[in-house]
């Protein structure tokens, strides 16, 4: 199935006349053209390398012949190689007789074109060729240059004719590399084709594979072989429908908005027919109006046909030389869109000291839950695309990164808690309404929920009494406070009553709704104070909700008031003044 929707979507490109490529044929940089008058007497050869220009510092890029080789005795390739193979020309520690015998397969292969296409061009290469062509450039100077690099491919033009661009050449290429097996039924076709022992094209793209490419079907060992079949054959495909796949792969993989990369794995994704629904843009940088276009079309219920079509999703790591799937998704337009509406709704959380509507990127709520993003495990990314794809719950193991950071940093940032709110939501509130824990709730009786609140009232009280007080409660007792709230919470109350005492004599209305909501939420948790010994993995997320969710209904509150002391005009911040007084806020809470 897989295959066989790469190869559909490598045809519909052909088809639109994008992207199609003669069979075997890559786009490779070309650094050296040597001009040949149609006689084969030589004119020059032309250096086309930018060292400025990133995409062309090694050649221009172009269409050349190329199949997947390896080893000493690895075959030419036509008309466009290395400088061993084409001019026989030795480098520093090759053998010469091995290089010999690559530069003598080369113009065999090009006497073999000439003598089945009968094309001049290849003529006049041929007589180039059989002419002591090291000569002629060591002549010219052209090879006798620091710059030259041998390790580039060198191509031909005759009178200005790309010869590796005609047709017959292109076809030529093609026949020479179709495969001489017994017919098999293609796995993709489903037609009695030679099947290729080993795949001619390569996967370019996959963070890393290999830098030559990578294959999507091989193996190297008996323990990977069946039914006597080895190699490529394990799964027989013609070498047709094995060029399609490839490069239906290769395109999406080149196409930014057809694929999401990380560290270690890259998703590519594509749907059936043509049209506007850009995974990468609303996963890779989620605008608050892209976000609110796809809610309002879901929950309209205005779909049209177009969102019937099938979408594809694909993840891949690398292996060295090979491809690895990690995931695969068949699955409609429509049935994905819904999906998404639900991870963004699952995500969406009151922020802290500021009124910003924010969604967060895939990449940003996966890097929350490590110190680097090159700690960043590969299984991280591609699980959380599973779940915004298609709806199915996060793991457990997800919320134990993600709290183990805030352990670790002994703080709830605001990313860590949509991603812990999505990950309990999508595991036990699959139903929730669109407002359930964006906010404080006040009527969660859960402990855990409710010692969060209190960690986050307990700190407030303490930066109120003592102003610019560099380390809370919380920078010393998170941790401990999050998975065993007994050893710590009730020192941390009986702690608190100094501070309260302070607030009662400097700023009495500060200590009356300070106390209230203390009392509140102690006789929330337990009236004789029996607070929870220790908490599960699930409880410890309640916890960081509560926390999070206090200091943001806090932020609120002072917001609120600077407002009331402004007239009630929510007046105009520069980004500076509105960065200055976020970090003020979450200074104080």
């Amino acid at each position: 199935m897989l295959l066989q929707k790469l190869a559909e979507y490598s045809q519909r490109q052909a088809s639109h006349g994008e992207d199609q490529l003669p069979s075997l044929y890559e786009i490779v940089p070309a650094r050296y053209f040597i001009s040949l008058n149609s006689d084969g007497s030589y004119l020059g050869m032309t250096d086309t390398a930018n060292p400025k220009d990133h995409a062309t510092k090694r050649g221009v890029q172009r269409p050349m012949p190329r199949v997947k080789r390896s080893g000493t005795k690895a075959p030419p390739l036509l008309l466009a190689d290395r400088a061993d193979y084409t001019l026989g020309y030795v480098r520093e520690g090759d053998p010469a007789q091995t290089v010999k015998d690559r530069h003598d397969a080369y113009i065999t292969l090009t006497r073999k074109c000439q003598a089945e296409t009968d094309e001049m061009d290849v003529q006049s290469i041929l007589n180039f060729l059989e002419n002591d062509p090291l000569e002629k450039l060591r002549t010219d100077n052209a090879i006798e240059l620091e710059s030259f690099d041998p390790g580039t491919t060198i191509t031909f033009q005759v009178e200005e004719r790309i010869v590796v661009d005609q047709r017959k050449v292109q076809d030529f290429w093609a026949r020479t590399n179709r495969p001489d097996t017994t017919d098999a039924q293609c796995l993709v076709c489903n037609r009695n084709q030679p099947p290729l022992k080993r795949l001619k094209s390569t996967i370019k793209g996959i963070p890393g594979g290999n830098p030559a490419g990578t294959n999507l079907i091989s193996a190297n060992n008996t323990a990977f072989e069946s039914y006597g079949l080895e190699a490529s054959l394990i799964a027989p495909t013609c070498a047709q429908c094995a060029e399609d796949f490839t490069h239906g792969l290769n395109i999406l993989l080149s196409r930014e908005s057809n694929r999401i990369r990380t560290p270690d794995s890259v998703s590519v994704f594509w749907t059936k027919e043509e049209q506007q629904f850009d995974l990468h843009a609303i996963l890779g940088n989620p605008e608050p109006q892209m976000v609110q276009a796809l809610l309002e079309s879901v929950y309209s219920g205005r779909w049209t046909e177009l969102d019937e079509s099938a979408f594809y999703a694909l993840s891949l790591s690398a292996s060295n030389t090979r491809a690895v799937v990690r995931d695969w998704l068949d699955a409609t337009v429509k049935s994905t869109k819904e999906n998404l509406a639900l991870w963004f709704n699952r995500q969406h959380i009151v922020p802290v000291g500021t009124n910003e509507n924010r969604y967060y990127s895939l990449m940003a709520l996966a890097r929350s839950t490590v110190k680097e993003s090159k700690d960043l495990p590969v299984t991280v990314p591609r699980r959380l695309i599973r779940t915004a794809c298609t709806g199915a719950p996060l793991p457990w193991s997800l919320l134990h990164q993600t709290i183990r950071r805030c352990h670790a940093e002994q703080k709830v940032t605001r990313p860590r808690a949509a991603l812990i709110k999505l990950t309990l939501l999508s595991n036990l509130q699959p139903l929730a309404k669109e407002s359930y824990m964006v906010e404080l709730d006040t009527g969660n009786s859960e402990p855990a929920y409710l010692c969060g609140v209190l960690l986050a009232l307990l700190e407030q009280a303490q930066r109120a009494a003592i102003p610019g007080i560099a380390t809370t409660v919380v920078d010393r007792f998170y941790a401990t406070a999050s998975t065993a709230p007994q050893a710590v919470l009730p020192r941390l109350v009986k702690g608190v009553q100094p501070h309260l005492s302070k607030l009662e004599r400097d700023n009495r209305g500060a200590y009356m709704r300070l106390q209230h909501q203390l009392e509140t939420v102690l006789s929330g948790i337990d009236p004789e104070r029996n607070f929870p010994k220790t908490l599960t993995l699930e409880q410890q997320g309640l916890f960081a909700l509560g926390y999070y969710h206090k200091r943001a209904e806090a932020s609120r509150k002072i917001r609120e008031a600077q407002q009331r002391r402004s007239g009630g005009h929510d007046t105009q911040q520069t980004s500076a003044e509105a960065a200055a007084e976020n970090d003020r806020v979450n200074r104080l809470f």
